[in-house]
């Protein structure tokens, strides 16, 4: 069952599960799929908490706790979310020291109603690593216009960023440059670079789901033949773009201070179309130097048939250009496509958090004490 996962390991792919939920920490299921299917590390969002709590067992006695103190509903949240990490954290701690931190990763996300204030997502990125306080943590900041100084400003306090929510090429660039002028704040600061991580969290379903919508609007046939093309390319290109940052004499100077490459982390790699391969987003964004984080649903269909045929970017850049360059020939903006993405992807994670509000609300009231 897990030859393919063996092989995409030995690649240089870091395979991450894109789930957690207290059953899976306390039932071994997490340990287990360290253990057998090769999982080094574990990303969560609002929307993936907001199913746990709101559907899954195992948080009715510390909601009761917290009822009893009186909590707000935030504080509730961020009690259960972070107690979650932290677990999820220790479970993975022999993998973190295993690779010298570089995997053993689990990481949880500062509120998406801060997305558009720096200052409030500085200040709740230093107050989750102190509330989780494992150093195999990784605090998750949107890659929105606010968001890149925050990166900058968090990295510089030596706290490890998964940055989330990139769609662009562009904003790609400007996130590797944040992490950048972070190490060298940290540098300039005396703190240890080789105890700083960083993941680029570079979205690839979501670029399909929109311009095949497009494509599909246009409805020649020239249109449908690009449909299931844009993603991978713009993949593609994010690590031709990573290769050549981390090949730059500024990058040389970080490195011989020990500093460690911020890896790009393929994210929503779950097919959204039922007409493309289940396992497409994995076996063909196979390079070293990156993670995927995947659903359990992609973990398990690239373990059962996953064919890992080696590095599949390789080679690939002059082909994902004209793919790209295709599509925006037939009247599809990119820059449009990828800011509608960005959006959206703050808005559905704001949606989230705000449904994990009201499920935690209630279920605080329900099991509040009776008064007397």
């Amino acid at each position: 069952m897990t030859d393919a996962l063996k092989r995409l390991s030995e690649e240089g792919v870091a395979i991450w599960l894109d789930d957690l939920s207290r059953k899976r920490i306390t039932s071994g299921n997490l340990a287990e799929l360290i253990d057998q299917q090769h999982v080094v590390g574990v990303t969560t969002n609002p929307s993936i908490f907001q199913k746990a709590i709101s559907h899954g067992d195992g948080y009715e006695q510390q909601v009761a706790d917290l009822a009893a103190r009186k909590v707000t509903v935030e504080e509730a949240i961020r009690m259960i979310t972070t107690a979650d990490v932290r677990d999820a954290a220790d479970i993975l701690r022999p993998v973190f020291e295993a690779t010298a931190g570089q995997d053993g990763r689990v990481s949880i996300e500062v509120d998406p109603r801060l997305a558009h204030n720096t200052t409030a997502t500085v200040a709740e990125a230093k107050q989750l690593a102190w509330l989780v306080d494992r150093p195999n943590t990784l605090i998750k900041i949107p890659a929105t216009k606010a968001g890149l100084p925050a990166i900058t400003e968090v990295i510089g306090k030596g706290i490890s960023v998964n940055v989330t929510l990139i769609f662009s090429l562009e904003r790609y660039r400007e996130v590797m440059d944040a992490y950048l002028a972070g190490l060298e704040k940290a540098k300039a600061a005396g703190l240890d670079l080789s105890k700083i991580h960083s993941v680029a969290s570079f979205f690839v379903s979501r670029v399909d789901s929109e311009i095949d919508k497009r494509l599909d609007a246009l409805g020649t046939d020239e249109a449908k033949a690009l449909k299931g093309k844009a993603a991978l390319a713009n993949a593609r290109l994010a690590y031709e773009a990573f290769e050549e940052v981390f090949s730059s004499d500024r990058w040389a100077a970080l490195d011989k201070a020990q500093a460690n490459k911020q890896r790009p982390l393929w994210a929503s790699t779950g097919v959204k179309d039922p007409a493309y391969k289940d396992t497409l987003y994995v076996v063909d964004l196979v390079a070293p130097g990156t993670v995927n984080t995947m659903p359990e649903a992609t973990l398990d269909a690239t373990a059962d048939h996953g064919e890992v045929t080696g590095n599949t970017i390789a080679g690939t850049y002059d082909q994902s250009r004209t793919e790209i360059a295709a599509v925006e020939k037939l009247g599809i903006s990119y820059d449009d496509v990828v800011q509608v993405l960005e959006d959206e992807g703050v808005d559905k994670f704001e949606a989230s958090w705000n449904d994990l509000l009201k499920s935690t609300e209630a279920e605080l009231q329900r099991l509040a004490p009776s008064e007397g």
